[in-house]
C-alpha cells in the first residue's frame, strides 16, 4: 500500500489555493493550505510534509526567503520545493533553482495535470519499487 503523502501549498491566492487543494486532494494526497510564509513555516513545524509547492509573492515573507530558511533548516531542508509563480523572468527561475528549488513552474503556463506530473516525478518511488509477482 502506497504511504500517504503530504503536499503543503503556499500561496496567498485563496481561489488557485483551494483549487490546488481539491485537485491533489483528488489525486490521492493530502494537501496542506497556507496563505503566507508564515503560515508555512507554521505547518511545517507542526506536520510531516512530503513536498512544497510554493509561490514567491506572498504578503510579509516573500517565497525566495521562505526557500532559504527552510533550505538552511537540517529538518526542513530535503523536502522537495516547486515553485509556482507568475515571476518568468530567466534571473528569477535561476534564483529559485540556486536557493533549493526542485521545480520552478510559471503559472499562466501550467494546468494542473502538469504539477501533479511534476509532483509524481519528484516524488520518493520506493512503493513503485516493490517486487512483482
Amino acid at each position: 500500500m502506497p504511504k500517504e503523502v503530504t503536499i503543503l501549498i503556499i500561496e496567498d491566492d485563496k481561489y488557485l489555493n483551494d483549487l490546488l487543494c481539491k485537485k491533489l486532494e483528488g489525486a490521492g494526497f493530502t494537501a496542506l493550505a497556507a496563505i503566507d510564509a508564515e503560515q508555512g513555516l507554521k505547518s511545517l513545524k507542526k506536520n510531516k510534509t512530503d513536498l512544497i509547492l510554493l509561490d514567491l509573492l506572498l504578503p510579509g515573507m516573500h517565497g525566495f526567503e521562505f526557500l532559504e530558511t527552510i533550505k538552511k533548516d537540517p529538518s526542513t531542508k530535503d523536502i522537495p520545493v516547486i515553485i509556482i509563480s507568475n515571476l518568468g523572468q530567466k534571473e528569477d527561475v535561476e534564483k529559485g533553482l540556486a536557493l533549493g528549488a526542485d521545480d520552478y513552474l510559471v503559472k499562466a503556463g501550467v494546468t494542473l495535470d502538469e504539477i501533479i506530473r511534476k509532483i509524481n516525478n519528484l516524488l520518493p518511488k520506493e512503493e513503485k519499487t516493490s517486487p512483482q509477482q
